[in-house]
């Protein structure tokens, strides 16, 4: 079944890194058991940068890198975070990871190139569309499906996050 990806988008602009962490910080501020995060966008885009300044905020203590060849690496914050990258893997495979169980438990989920298994993401979640723009410049495109990440979307936008 195919996602609707109908819903409003908002744009994020981060001029540098400093801004891209502030969208984190208020992201991993607001996350609650079972978040679930998309994050896309080119090669050298900024997911793992955002990822690592998102496990700052929820308060994962130590280095998070790319979960590239380990598929799920899982750190201790505020909330468990579980930081997958599915780009190498095929939607049977992601399908017999048993992702329901991250999805869907107690922990925050980044799903780096989401896209990838976007038939597996759960109905409800927040996508985040990466590009790059400049040497630092990155436009963030943030899309919240299902009520709880449409809200989170229009209040972010109320208080001026969004361009």
């Amino acid at each position: 079944m195919e996602k609707d990806h109908n819903g409003e988008q908002y744009v994020y602009i981060s001029h540098h890194l400093e801004d891209t962490d502030k969208l984190a910080a208020w992201l991993a501020e607001a996350s609650l058991p079972g978040t679930v995060i998309g994050l896309d966008g080119d090669l050298g885009a900024g997911k793992t940068a955002f990822s690592q300044r998102f496990a700052t905020h929820l308060g994962v203590k130590g280095i998070v890198n790319s979960p590239t060849f380990t598929i799920i690496k899982e750190y201790v914050g505020r909330l468990p975070l579980y930081h997958m990258d599915v780009y190498r893997l095929s939607i049977d495979e992601a399908g017999e990871l048993g992702l329901d169980e991250y999805f869907y438990g107690e922990g925050v989920c980044l799903v780096e190139w989401s896209q990838m298994i976007n038939e597996l993401l759960p109905e409800s979640h927040l996508h985040l569309y990466l590009e790059t723009t400049g040497l630092e410049e990155r436009k963030i495109t943030v899309r919240g499906f299902g009520e709880p990440y449409e809200e989170l979307c229009r209040n972010l936008n109320k208080n001026g996050v969004f361009k």
